[in-house]
């Protein structure tokens, strides 16, 4: 792979975790290294970028040195579009993950796809760790894989990868891929055009051969379709919820059909709920069993993974009613995995930033499940206009307490209260995760006051 000269003038934008360790591995390796980030940077990062005696600037860009870079590694949350790269000319441009790797000598198991892929991510490497395989976390979750270079390297790295990062890549080539769905998300960065969002989640296949394994949610028409026009050069592996894949699903047991190992294990050990997770597990599954581990040793880890906050974590119980955090679903899609996971009635608490969705994708679950809706931000006119006719009870509200409040008075004892909002945060929260925090400790001090009442 190539690697840059060592002359190579090194700019990096953003100094967050994957900025601050790109920059320290280019430092390592002899670069001249400068950081700037429009923003502020953060102590822990600032005190390990001047330790290592890298220059520094926050609060802007500098556009002469950025003019004079050979090479300019970039956040993935900093689009090509953004006039401060649209400006520069003959400069190349790539994320962390594609730098980094560069200089590694590491297996690579990538994983991507609009949802589920956190939890996959997270379930693979909780496999790896339970079958002895030598690996460590990466990408959009756990540390900078730049950073863990700076350290002897494990055998494997397991990455979670955005489609924002798969678009910084360029000789990206994993030994094993995951790609677990693909449907509308962030569209907004790819210019409404799904077909472009689509073909950025198939970059992480973009460079496999035929040494390489490509695992695919075989269900997915979106996937199916993409490679039929767009074959592979990777070993293709498909799971489905039922026969028809290499890797599937029988009332009673998870199968894989494997080159050179098949096994089969009891669907009843799984730790995770719904059917969405089943599949990720699958796809995990088949992923370790490709690297190398053990049924026994799969099972046992498939058995005991607990899952990442917010992601329908149990918040709770109160008079009966069963309160679920599943903030991390910012997508319809994700809305409609979480509903498919209860066979009880949901109150279900929708809203934040609306991001284009089409609410009807979920309009069956709606009609067969949910006995309320709850409408959470400062603009719930999509929700309202598509669902305050078609549920029995309906509240819109600009406020989580005032959400809580509304769905603790529609819910029944036996019922679920499903946080799951189809929306991103950023009108009442900081993120995501500030989101569900909130409703987890706000479920809290209900359940507090209904006790000392």
């Amino acid at each position: 792979m190539k690697i840059w000269d060592l002359s190579a003038e090194i700019v990096v934008l953003g100094a967050g975790e994957s900025g601050t360790g790109a920059a320290l591995l280019a430092k390592a390796k002899g670069y001249s290294v400068f950081v700037s980030d429009a923003g502020t940077i953060a102590n822990v990062h600032k005190q390990l970028l001047l330790e290592a005696k890298i220059e520094i600037e926050e609060g802007g860009h500098s556009m002469e040195k950025l003019a004079k870079a050979a090479l300019i590694i970039k956040s993935p949350g900093i689009s090509p579009k953004n006039p401060v790269l649209a400006n520069l000319q003959g400069v190349e441009i790539v994320d962390e993950v594609e730098f980094a790797l560069r200089f590694s000598d590491s297996k690579v198991l990538a994983i991507t796809g609009s949802n589920g892929k956190t939890t996959t991510t997270l379930l693979t490497q909780y496999l790896m760790e339970s079958c002895a395989l030598n690996s460590q976390l990466g990408g959009n979750v756990g540390k900078s894989v730049a950073k863990q270079l700076l350290s002897p390297e494990p055998d494997w790295f397991v990455l979670e990868l955005s489609s924002f990062q798969l678009d910084g890549t360029k000789l990206l080539k994993p030994n094993i891929a995951i790609l677990t769905n693909i449907t509308p998300d962030h569209l907004d960065r790819y210019d409404y055009q799904f077909e472009k969002y689509v073909a950025s989640k198939f970059q992480i296949t973009a460079n496999q051969t035929s040494e390489d394994y490509l695992i695919v949610n075989g269900q997915s028409e979106v996937i199916v379709n993409y490679l039929e026009k767009r074959p592979t050069k990777a070993k293709l592996i498909k799971v489905t919820p039922e026969t028809g894949g290499d890797v599937w699903m029988d009332q009673s047991n998870f199968h894989f059909r494997l080159p050179g190992n098949s096994f089969s294990i009891p669907k009843h050990v799984l730790s995770l709920r719904g059917v969405h997770n089943q599949m990720n597990a699958m796809m995990a599954g088949a992923a370790v069993g490709l690297a190398g581990g053990s049924p026994d040793k799969i099972a046992e880890g498939l058995s005991t993974f607990k899952n990442a906050p917010h992601r329908l974590e149990e918040a709770g119980e109160l008079d009966g009613v069963l309160f679920v955090n599943d903030s991390k679903a910012t997508n319809v899609d994700s809305v409609k995995y979480a509903l498919g996971s209860f066979d009880q009635p949901i109150v279900l608490m929708l809203g934040g930033v609306d991001k284009g969705n089409d609410y009807s994708h979920i309009d069956q679950e709606v009609a067969s499940k949910v006995k309320a809706i709850v409408a959470m931000g400062t603009d719930n006119t999509p929700i309202v206009r598509h669902f305050n006719a078609k549920v029995n009870h309906f509240a819109s509200t600009n406020s989580l307490e005032q959400a809580l409040e509304a769905a603790i008075n529609f819910a029944s004892p036996g019922d679920v209260v499903l946080l799951s909002p189809a929306c991103a945060s950023f009108d009442l929260f900081k993120n995501y995760e500030d989101r569900g925090n909130q409703f987890v400790a706000m479920v809290e001090q209900f359940k507090q006051a209904r006790h000392a009442s």
